[in-house]
């Protein structure tokens, strides 16, 4: 089985540049199943019935969401009951949605299982239940099932929760996943059987702030004054990609893909892909 995994996609940029590009990587890299964060697809902030619309037909399989997944509220109650989107499973109990879902993935041996789990840390980040217990419960509820794939989407702040994550759960999940700061950090790799990458980093305007104009994060960084963080109509972008192979449960390589578009006006695919 070989998935991938899209990071935080921030506003229109981000979903059009995964527009122009996805079906050709897919098929280019024979990518079974894509699951990407799409906390922050609709405006920068949450997630609308119309962009999730948008990033399922563009080729993803399913979308995780962190801290924003509830910005576009009315939005995403209906999406959660109805669409392929996760939020958080550790936000407190009793809300609607689920962070967890066993999908049915064709590959070329056929059906295979695979489990997605969307957790978020404490640090810095609204109430939620203690995510470490919480994976606990959820990977010995998939190994009693005997589903060996697992991914784990953790929206975290903190770079050493999510190396936490790993060392707890090294060698028991296929792959783990950071998303939030939408920062791409350089350590990939294969960790006794588990793919691991701190943070994927965003995919959107790469020219700016974490995606989003610079305007006001320099005010707010020089005056303490801030505003309304806003998407640029236009920019240089780029689309972040972790891509995994997994034979029964264990990674068995993984590697980046970095797609960038040059031109600020043009959210077209005259780039190149870089590979790590």
């Amino acid at each position: 089985m070989r998935i991938a995994f899209i990071g935080d996609i921030v506003g229109r940029p981000g979903r059009k540049i995964i527009k122009e590009n996805l079906v050709k990587i897919k098929k280019e890299y024979e990518i079974d199943y894509v699951i990407a964060n799409g906390e922050n697809a609709s405006h920068g902030f949450g997630l609308t019935t119309t962009s999730c619309s948008e990033l399922l037909k563009a080729g993803i399989d399913i979308i995780t969401g962190g801290n924003h997944s509830f910005d576009k509220k009315k939005d995403m109650m209906v999406l959660l009951e109805t669409a392929n989107v996760l939020r958080p499973d550790n936000y407190p109990e009793g809300l609607v949605g689920s962070g967890m879902k066993v999908c049915d993935v064709q590959t070329a041996n056929g059906i295979e299982k695979l489990a997605v789990i969307n957790l978020m840390g404490q640090f810095a980040m609204p109430t939620v239940e203690n995510p470490f217990n919480w994976a606990k419960k959820l990977v010995s509820k998939l190994q009693e099932e005997e589903i060996k794939n697992i991914f784990i989407d953790f929206h975290g702040e903190a770079t050493s929760e999510k190396r936490i994550m790993l060392m707890m759960f090294k060698n028991q999940v296929s792959a783990i996943c950071g998303t939030h700061t939408h920062v791409g950090t350089d350590d990939l790799q294969i960790y006794e059987n588990t793919a691991y990458l701190t943070d994927i980093g965003l995919t959107g305007c790469r020219d700016n702030v974490i995606g989003m104009d610079s305007k006001i994060p320099i005010q707010k960084a020089t005056t303490g004054i801030g505003g309304h963080f806003e998407v640029p109509n236009s920019c240089k972008s780029i689309l972040q990609m972790m891509v995994i192979d997994i034979e029964e449960g264990k990674a068995q390589s993984a590697f980046k893909i970095k797609k960038y578009c040059n031109n600020p006006k043009l959210f077209i695919s005259e780039a190149f892909v870089e590979l790590i």
